[in-house]
């Protein structure tokens, strides 16, 4: 796996494919820098060595150009991030942004318009592609959170470069990634919360070879619970889906897998924050009433499981964590798997949700790695091999 730590940019351009796919206020200024602060490592790296840097990256789902997805509204944050005031040109292609990347000294940075301002980007077309690629000397990607699209940035570009690498983020992704799906350390444990089995199924498929334990949490347990004769009430469930769900429980025992189901469940009688609430059984929920959280018991259960295992992979909460009243199973499981990694196991969090979870609870710095991309890391766990990940390694 080649990346920028192979290359000594001295008096190169480093044209980056960075994800500063960021929040902006109704002011137009950056709400969240996570993502500039996470590329700044392998920016800093480039400057340091003597060289230049041009950066292209998207901004929402413009139709068109539409003023309120322009780069320009992020110049100030990054030159505020990086620590080097960054240059911005109106455009990604053309004339003008060849100009102004090949008047770049060494030590100073270009920011390009947004891509997705043209069609060409996301279409994958191989003229604008080349037309990208005469901005830099060296391409490196540094955006997970798009490296599953074959988009031009983010795959195609990369076949007009002799040199080309991974910048520090998407190396330290998919080391990340590589621990957990192919660890020689024992017990591997998976904790797969969220509503649906459907859109977890082919990652459980692709992962009950490499795991020991399956926590399954979240709205999904309620189609297992049901599954096995169960009453669950009102909880949510995905009727076509219990056939599945027993399929899966089969599998996991022929492959030597604990899956390991909630036993309690904190239930309301309305989804709500304001609802009555008690603790059941998760398989005897009365009509009118649905699961919203783990119980006691549950956690406990959870809890033991984490401080044994070696390495952990967390995709998904274990209830309805937006809501206070329900956001107990979530927090406490956050607190398991940082104390599992105080002492020394591997903790990998990804998936839209459980990020935003481990951010809202403080515990992004208690695990060993929050990934940034969530469908990208759905798709690896799933076992698919990400396009632009690809076209690095060609």
């Amino acid at each position: 796996m080649k990346t920028i730590d192979d290359y000594n940019f001295n008096n190169k351009r480093a044209l980056i494919r960075v994800d500063f796919n960021v929040p902006l206020n109704e002011e137009m200024e950056v709400s969240d820098a996570n993502r500039i602060e996470a590329a700044k490592p392998t920016i800093i790296k480039i400057l340091e060595d003597g060289g230049s840097v041009v950066l292209m990256s998207h901004l929402g789902r413009p139709k068109g150009k539409e003023s309120k997805y322009s780069l320009q509204h992020i110049v100030d944050k990054v030159s505020e991030v990086i620590g080097v005031e960054v240059k911005f040109v109106e455009d990604c292609i053309g004339e003008d942004v060849e100009n102004a990347a090949n008047n770049l000294q060494p030590g100073e940075i270009l920011l390009i318009e947004n891509l997705r301002f043209h069609d060409e980007e996301k279409e994958g077309d191989e003229d604008f592609a080349k037309k990208l690629s005469r901005l830099g000397d060296i391409y490196v990607n540094d955006a997970f959170g798009t490296a599953h699209r074959a988009h031009a940035s983010t795959t195609v570009v990369a076949k007009f470069f002799e040199d080309k690498c991974f910048g520090y983020l998407l190396a330290k992704e998919i080391k990340s990634l590589d621990k957990v799906l192919h660890s020689k350390e024992k017990p591997v444990t998976a904790v797969l919360g969220g509503a649906k089995v459907s859109t977890k199924i082919t990652v459980i498929d692709n992962i009950l070879d490499k795991i020991d334990h399956l926590i399954i949490g979240g709205g999904m347990t309620y189609t297992f619970i049901k599954a096995q004769g169960g009453k669950i009430g009102n909880s949510l469930v995905e009727e076509d889906k219990q056939e599945l769900a027993l399929e899966i429980l089969k599998k996991a025992k022929e492959k030597g897998v604990e899956v390991h189901l909630p036993v309690d469940s904190v239930i309301a009688d309305s989804f709500s924050e304001q609802a009555s609430t008690q603790t059941e059984s998760v398989d005897n929920i009365p009509d009118g009433w649905m699961g919203l959280d783990v119980g006691p018991e549950t956690i406990q259960n959870f809890a033991r499981v984490i401080k044994d295992s070696r390495i952990i992979l967390w995709n998904g909460p274990l209830g309805v964590f937006e809501m206070d009243t329900f956001a107990k199973g979530t927090i406490e499981l956050g607190e398991a798997i940082a104390e599992a990694t105080k002492n020394g196991a591997f903790s990998l969090v990804g998936g839209g949700d459980s990020v935003a979870a481990v951010k809202k609870f403080g515990f992004e710095d208690k695990v060993s790695y929050v990934s940034t991309g969530g469908g990208a890391m759905l798709e690896m766990l799933e076992g698919k091999s990400l396009p632009g990940i690809e076209a690095i390694n060609k």
